[in-house]
This record gives C-alpha cells, sequence and structure tokens, in this order.
C-alpha cells in the first residue's frame, strides 16, 4: 500500500481501550514511528494476508529455509 502526496488525507477519531493504546504505544516504539504508522502498516499486513487467501495461499511465520513454521488464521 502506497499513500501519494497527492492523496486527500482522512482524519480519523479511534477510540481503544488503555490497555490496546498501550500496546499501538510499544509497538510504535519498537519500530521508531508513530502509532498511525503502525495502523497503516497493519492495515498493509491485512491486504496482504486477505490477497494470500483469496488466492488459496497460506498466511504465516516461516523460518530461514523458508519452511511454514506457523500460519496465521482466522483473517
Amino acid at each position: 500500500m502506497e499513500i501519494k502526496m497527492d492523496d486527500k488525507i482522512i482524519r480519523l477519531s479511534l477510540e481503544l481501550s488503555e490497555q490496546l493504546n498501550q500496546k499501538l504505544e510499544e509497538l510504535a516504539n519498537k519500530i521508531h514511528k508513530s502509532k498511525s504508522d503502525v495502523l497503516l502498516y497493519s492495515i498493509a499486513l491485512m491486504e496482504v494476508a486477505i490477497q494470500a487467501k483469496e488466492n488459496g495461499k497460506k498466511f504465516g511465520i516461516a523460518n530461514k529455509n523458508q519452511k511454514l513454521i506457523t500460519e496465521i488464521v482466522g483473517i
């Protein structure tokens, strides 16, 4: 997912539990990005997962030999 400079920016208001906000802050700190960036990356990741499912592929975590070791289901 790529955001172009000529795309209109929409501002959203989001209500989160304190625990979920804390998790969002944690993730942002780990990647040295903003909470908005974490949400944008999450949307891109979800898009990849859905496309994989639609194409009959699995989505998950592979080891260094490209063997699927954890399949992410329920998406």
